[in-house]
This record gives C-alpha cells, sequence and structure tokens, in this order.
C-alpha cells in the first residue's frame, strides 16, 4: 500500500519467484471486514454471513508463496488488474497467479471507490455516480502502472503496510514496452475507460463487462487491441451493442463467449463453495469451473503474447481468441437487433 488516502495505490503483487521453500501462503480472504462487505454486497445479515463465510472460507489459502523471491534475471511484461463489483485485491487469484507462473507480473488493484467489499483508507469524498467511480477506478489503475513503473526505475517506495519485500529486486526487470490491463464486470468497464486514458498500455481484456459505467466519450478515444471473455448466462443485448459500438474504432477487435458459465465463473468463489451454496447465489455454470478458467487464462495469454510481442508459446491457444474449440463460441450467445 502507497498511502492510505484515495490517493494512493493499494494492490497485490504476484510475480514470478525462485526457490520459495519456507515461505507461507496467504490467507486468501486477508481480515474478516472483507465479510462484512461480502455480506452487505449479497444482502445478508452480517452476523449470520460472518458465521458462514468463516466456515466456507476462514481456512482457505491462495496456492502462491508470500513475500517469496523475486525471480530476477529477466524483464517481465506488466498487467493491471481491476476487479468487479464487491470484490477485492484478492479473490482473482486463479487468473492472477496462474499469470504470474506464465511470466507476467500482476498488479492486482484494490479500488476505494466503494466498489470493493472493503478497503483500508482514510474517508474522504467519494464518486456521487457510476461514471465518477469508473473515472477514479481508472485514475487507481494509473496510479499502480505508475507505482510499479517507479520501482522498475529504481525509486525507493515506502509500503504503508507492515511487510518486509525486497522491493529493489525489482529494478529493470519490469519491460515497460509491454503492459496490459485486465478486469472482470465493473472491473470490464475500468478496463475500458483505462485504455482511453492511458496510452503506455499496449492491450486490454474485459472478462464479462458491465458496460453502463461508461459514457459515450470512450468510444472515440479506445485504439488500443481488446479482448472481450464474456459469460454465457450474464450479457444482454444492450451491454453487448455497447462492446460492438467499439469494432469500428479498433482494428483487434475480438469477443468470445464460454459456454456453461455464469458471471461468478472468473473469481475464485466458483472453485470454493458447494453446489448448494453455488445454485443460491449462481456462483457455478454448467461447466467444470476449472475447464472454464484454463479457457480464460489460455485465451488471454494467446492474446497478450500477439499483442504485447512476447516470443513464448501461447498463439498454441490462438484457435480459442477465435471462439474455436469445445466449450467456446465466437462472438455472443445474446440475440441482438437487426441494425
Amino acid at each position: 500500500m502507497a498511502d492510505h488516502t484515495v490517493q494512493g495505490s493499494f494492490l497485490r503483487l504476484f510475480y514470478p519467484c525462485t526457490d520459495a521453500v519456507g515461505y507461507e501462503e496467504p490467507l486468501w480472504i486477508p481480515r474478516k471486514e472483507y465479510y462484512n462487505g461480502l455480506a452487505d454486497f449479497m444482502k445478508l445479515n452480517r452476523r449470520f454471513a460472518d458465521w458462514i463465510f468463516e466456515r466456507l472460507y476462514g481456512s482457505y489459502r491462495c496456492p502462491a508463496k508470500w513475500n517469496a523471491p523475486f525471480k530476477v534475471g529477466e524483464k517481465y511484461p506488466l498487467i493491471i488488474f481491476s476487479h468487479g463489483l464487491g470484490a477485492f485485491r484478492t479473490v482473482y487469484s486463479a487468473i492472477c497467479i496462474e499469470m504470474a507462473s506464465l511470466g507476467f507480473v500482476v498488479a492486482a488493484v484494490e479500488h476505494r471507490d466503494e466498489s470493493a467489499s472493503a478497503t483500508y483508507c482514510f474517508e474522504e469524498r467519494l464518486p456521487s455516480d457510476l461514471q465518477e467511480q469508473v473515472l477514479l477506478r481508472t485514475d487507481e489503475c494509473i496510479r499502480a502502472l505508475n507505482l510499479i513503473c517507479d520501482i522498475n526505475g529504481g525509486k525507493q517506495v515506502t509500503n504503508a503496510l507492515p511487510l518486509h519485500f525486497d522491493f529493489t529486486a525489482l529494478k529493470a526487470s519490469i519491460d515497460v514496452c509491454r503492459i496490459a490491463v485486465m478486469g472482470h464486470s465493473f472491473g470490464g468497464a475500468t478496463v475500458i475507460e483505462t485504455l482511453s486514458k492511458e496510452a503506455r498500455i499496449s492491450c486490454g481484456i474485459a472478462l464479462d463487462a458491465w458496460m453502463f459505467p461508461l459514457s459515450d466519450e470512450f468510444y472515440r478515444t479506445v485504439r488500443q487491441p481488446l479482448l472481450f471473455i464474456n459469460s454465457e448466462t450474464f450479457q444482454w443485448a444492450g451491454n453487448i451493442m455497447k462492446m460492438k459500438k467499439l469494432e469500428s474504432c479498433i482494428k483487434e477487435w475480438k469477443m468470445i463467449t464460454v459456454k456453461g458459465t455464469v458471471h461468478q465463473s472468473f473469481p475464485d468463489f466458483t472453485f470454493l463453495t458447494g453446489s448448494l451454496f453455488s445454485r443460491i447465489f449462481k456462483l457455478k455454470g454448467n461447466i467444470h469451473p476449472h475447464i472454464a478458467i484454463d479457457i480464460t487464462n489460455k485465451a488471454s495469454a494467446a492474446f497478450f503474447q500477439k499483442h504485447l510481442g512476447l516470443e513464448k508459446d501461447f498463439n498454441q491457444w490462438d484457435h480459442l481468441i477465435d471462439g474455436k474449440g469445445e466449450h467456446i463460441l465466437p462472438g455472443t450467445n445474446v440475440s441482438l437487433p437487426l441494425s
């Protein structure tokens, strides 16, 4: 965390590491305050929800090593990740950890616009509407990018949290010419707004984007390649039409739909919740969650290789970007009005 105010940056950093023997795995939900935020988001009684969430999720840990030594000797592409409404910096670990294992550094931002379940910051004036919120979220993504670039340039930074991590190991380890932005739902809208504001970012991926918070102005300013990865059940015609409005502005515009998925097939809840709770809160679709997230991660890696100019083997998954495969289709399954 850089600064306790909304002008600061708060993120979790996922990165390639060296031998991590002896380093612990962090708790998936870092503090109980997040249970209260989840309860409010799901319109549940806080006391009841705290009891449920503690038993469902309290013991889970992320399969990554906390504060493990950064793997030096390479320059890594950077992904800025923006969470959805009611989420926070740790609940997309299945995506962020996989991207780090493929050789990316991922800065998973925790937004302070009141869209997170909870967060740490001194209270200040907060956004009054969704368009103002998405602008604040965009600013937070850009500040996270600036922070990582400062660290990469050797600038000394102070972590406001009592953690001991050698940030100097990241000096000259980020490839600042290969930067992408990625996000889910409200984070998908944040991806698009961030692309419209930040020319250093080469491409973006929007996971089941919620387009409503965006004003019409961004259509004239987004030029970077953009991939929409949608679920089968969340989208509707008006939302898809907003996505397709960008098709005429962007040379490399792609949309795919993963069959059998729901809106919550992208956060980690889909892996950690039993069938009854999942049915009640629509956390799982008809497809096995591991298959769904594997498609998302591989399609994302292939898209990043193509548009960040990476010399990897992720092009073996190029067919997914084109919507070819057993569990995927090109474009959308939503019926659209004739134009």
